[in-house]
């Protein structure tokens, strides 16, 4: 298996995971669906969409969103300055088909996207997560993001808001140091 950026011509694919993998979930609490038209805008100005084919299937992919000085970037209640919003960058959707979970593709998509946040210059990353999804908590805390806060989102679903600087200077042993 391997992990490809995603475009347009797979926007089809993306969002027929999406509804096959939430219909199964014991909770529509447990993910936000995305529209069509958020899915491509992820695929050209507003993100990047990474996914795995297996057998000609898509069963995984991951997005990393930008979200600008729009309304959907939780900088702002996150405490990040007016002036810096453009280099926040969101950990959005993973969606793993149940035939390829455990292998641990969502750490792999979320090195991936982090490095690529990274390297594009952005400074902030944020995550939401549903509190019962217990995976995803362990992931995004494992890698150095922390809790900011839980409220109602996404048409009133509860989620955890996870934050991370990536300008984070570290010492030898990989823990942050205060800079400056």
């Amino acid at each position: 298996m391997e992990i490809r950026r995603l475009g347009h011509t797979d926007v089809a694919n993306i969002r027929e995971l999406m509804i096959d993998v939430i219909s199964r979930l014991p909770s529509q609490d447990l993910f936000a669906k995305d529209d069509e038209e958020y899915l491509r805008a992820q695929t050209q100005e507003n993100g990047e969409i990474y996914g795995i084919y297996l057998n000609g299937k898509l069963v995984a992919y991951s997005i990393l969103a930008y979200p600008g000085l729009s309304d959907r970037n939780l900088g702002r209640e996150l405490g990040v300055p007016e002036n810096e919003l453009p280099f926040v960058a969101a950990l959005d959707a993973t969606v793993v088909h149940e035939s390829v979970r455990g292998i641990g593709l969502q750490r792999q998509f979320h090195e991936l996207r982090e490095n690529s946040a990274r390297e594009n210059g952005y400074r902030y990353l944020y995550s939401t997560v549903h509190p019962d999804n217990h995976v995803s908590i362990i992931n995004l805390e494992a890698t150095g993001f922390i809790r900011q806060f839980t409220r109602l989102m996404y048409g009133g679903k509860s989620r955890h808001c996870y934050m991370k600087f990536l300008d984070e200077v570290k010492n030898e042993r990989g823990q942050p140091v205060k800079s400056g």
